[in-house]
């Protein structure tokens, strides 16, 4: 095998998805907090952490309910078109839209730089920290992972005309094409996400990437609990992942501090036999220990006579980087034999 073929097959592999709940936002604050120290709430805290208060006291005794998720469920069951449901969506578009990534780097900076565009992050957060990061380490590369944005998401607006989206409020043409804020809050007991244009897209894209003909073989769930208000988004990622069986040769893996056991007993659907990892921090993932490389690493391991054996010792990212430069210069390496492939393939 010549020089050049061992490069190709290097890095030859599948899609990497990534799934994101609230923990992974979670986490990365808690690496290094919102720039103007906002904070993100839980269902429990919602009401008073995004200041709903004076809007939860105008609503009828019976329907009220310290979880915020239940409450807007029983007051959008009794009155659909409330005003005091559109002023709650209002402000929480200007809570989560005010947020701001802190000038170092987050675990969003290290995420998006460990995948390709072979790759798709899809996330349930509404935050804009995904897709900030996402636009701020464009500047260092443009060979970055897909982006999906399932239950909608304050950065990004939609042109029904257009069938497209972008950053809200910017428009498409000159005449036109304005990205409208997208859809942030479902009934919790018939989240019929698909209902909508926009959520649908973004739904029809990370089915597509899990199918077993999109070509994906390593799936990392990161901080997204499957809460059983969710019951309908886990049907959804479960119809298009398959059944165990079905996944033999791929790879499951969690981000999460819950203890293995319930992990792997929430997620029994989606792995087959041993094929899973667990991880409690993000540094001791597989995305953190072979960043841009994760299913190169993965199929380093079935075919041991290759030069791909090389990648069967990792290349951990350091979790101490303080500055993007820095995060960028470390990545560098990485993303030159990229480069140096595609110049070859294209040879």
């Amino acid at each position: 095998m010549t020089r050049e073929e061992g490069i190709k097959q290097v890095f030859a592999g599948g899609g990497h998805v990534v799934i994101l709940g609230a923990g992974a936002s979670i986490a990365s604050t808690i690496r290094n907090p919102e720039l103007t120290g906002r904070k993100l709430p839980s269902m429990d805290n919602f009401i008073s952490v995004v200041g709903l208060e004076d809007l939860v006291e105008e609503v009828p005794a019976g329907l009220r309910d310290s979880n915020f998720e239940k409450l807007y469920g029983n007051l959008h069951r009794e009155t659909p078109d409330s005003k005091i449901l559109r002023e709650i969506e209002a402000r929480i578009q200007q809570y989560f839209g005010d947020m701001q990534l802190p000038e170092q780097p987050t675990i969003y900076d290290y995420l998006v730089l460990s995948l390709r565009s072979k790759d798709l992050i899809a996330t349930f957060n509404w935050d804009p920290f995904l897709y900030q990061a996402w636009v701020r380490n464009r500047e260092f590369t443009k060979d970055l992972p897909h982006l999906s944005f399932l239950h909608g998401n304050v950065a990004i607006g939609y042109s029904s005309e257009d069938k497209r989206c972008g950053p809200v409020g910017y428009q498409m043409r000159a005449d036109g094409g304005v990205f409208e804020p997208t859809k942030l809050l479902y009934p919790v007991e018939q989240k019929n996400y698909t209902d909508d244009e926009f959520i649908n897209i973004e739904w029809d894209r990370v089915k597509y990437w899990l199918d077993k003909d999109g070509g994906t073989k390593r799936t990392t769930i990161f901080g997204y609990g499957a809460p059983v208000s969710d019951v309908e988004a886990v049907s959804l990622l479960n119809e298009a992942w398959g059944t165990p069986a079905e996944r033999a040769m791929e790879q499951f893996e969690v981000i999460d501090i819950t203890p293995e056991d319930v992990l792997r007993k929430r997620w029994n659907g989606f792995i087959h036999s041993h094929h899973y990892d667990i991880a409690d921090d993000y540094f001791n993932s597989s995305l953190a220990y072979n960043p841009r490389r994760t299913s190169e690493s993965y199929f380093s391991h079935y075919q041991p006579l290759t030069p791909g054996e090389a990648l069967r010792e990792s290349n951990p990212v350091p979790r101490d980087i303080k500055t993007l430069e820095d995060l960028w210069n470390w990545h560098k390496p990485l993303i030159e034999a990229e480069e140096e492939v595609q110049i070859k393939n294209a040879e």
